[in-house]
């Protein structure tokens, strides 16, 4: 073997004196310093920083008592069958058909469905919550609840829920996610949106661009979904009136006996663009033992009194 190197050795060594040109052999790569092959002793080895993690966001999750609820004239899913239960069961069809596009013409927007009335104290919160769980009960539909009455919300307060972030806190940044403000309740078809953190402008926000956007967003992203909007009275604020122009269905409350005829006209020439209308006759007396219920009248045909509806 020593033999066969030597003589390749020399036969090289003859074809480069010859003039030859030969490849020299590729060096040998050095090794790599102690430092570099090992960390020193005590000094931990680096490592690329971990990838920041995605933070999910999620709705909170609150309780309805559905027994204080109950006691109060609230519509719950597992209550016995009543009489108010009846009533918005025929209230809420036409919506609920309108809403899913069942109706008999098709209706932009008609899963928005706002509660309103001419004046306060005529019971459009009460109804809101009412019509709202109602239509959660509903086995095909999911429902949102929006408490855009900003300037006198009510909607946590009747269910018995502490305040908290929501609507104005999503109209002030439209970075801020809206399933972080939603409540998520044990209604599993039911979640509602708080009129958030009071704001000296509230009522104006409704009339904002950011509203506009919102509304056309909760729309659009969850058409299988019902969000019904409690209002601030038509009368009282001009906001009142924008919002109504994103609506696909308005129900108005009027409380019976006690609305004058002509803020009645007054509320409904300012929601004459909206394509649906249902007029709720609240505390209609019903029988002579004293006991209150619902009247409604549904499309375009409305009849009044003298002075009152």
């Amino acid at each position: 073997m020593s033999n066969l190197i030597e003589q390749a050795t020399q036969r090289l060594a003859q074809l480069r004196r010859a003039g030859v040109d030969m490849p020299e052999p590729a060096p040998k790569p050095a090794p790599a310093p102690a430092a570099a092959r090992e960390p020193a002793r005590g000094v931990e080895p680096s490592v690329p920083p971990a990838p920041p993690k995605v933070r999910t966001a999620t709705s909170r999750r609150v309780e309805l008592d559905m027994d204080a609820l109950a006691a109060v004239g609230i519509v719950t899913p597992n209550a016995p069958r009543s009489q108010i239960a009846d009533q918005y069961r025929v209230i809420k069809r036409p919506l609920i058909g309108n809403a899913m596009g069942k109706g008999a013409t098709a209706i932009e927007n008609g899963n928005l469905i706002m509660v309103t009335s001419s004046v306060p104290g005529e019971g459009k919160s009460f109804t809101a919550i009412n019509l709202a769980i109602s239509i959660a009960a509903e086995l095909d539909n999911t429902v949102m609840l929006v408490d855009a009455d900003v300037a006198r919300p009510s909607v946590l307060r009747v269910l018995g829920l502490p305040p908290g972030p929501g609507l104005l806190d999503l109209l002030q940044d439209e970075t801020a996610d809206l399933s972080t403000m939603l409540l998520k309740t044990n209604i599993d078809t039911l979640s509602i949106l708080p009129s958030g953190t009071p704001h000296d402008r509230a009522t104006e926000m409704l009339a904002s661009d950011a509203m506009t956007r919102l509304v056309e967003d909760m729309g659009k992203r969850y058409p299988d979904r019902i969000i019904v909007f409690d209002s601030p009275p038509l009368l009282l604020t001009t906001e009142a009136r924008v919002l109504a122009t994103h609506m696909g269905q308005i129900v108005m409350v009027i409380h019976a006996e006690k609305t004058l005829r002509s803020d009645v006209e007054d509320a409904l020439h300012a929601i004459e663009q909206c394509p649906v209308k249902l007029l709720l006759l609240n505390q209609v007396r019903t029988n002579a033992g004293g006991g209150y219920g619902y009247g409604y009248k549904y499309g375009y045909g409305y009849g009044y009194g003298d002075k009152a509806v």
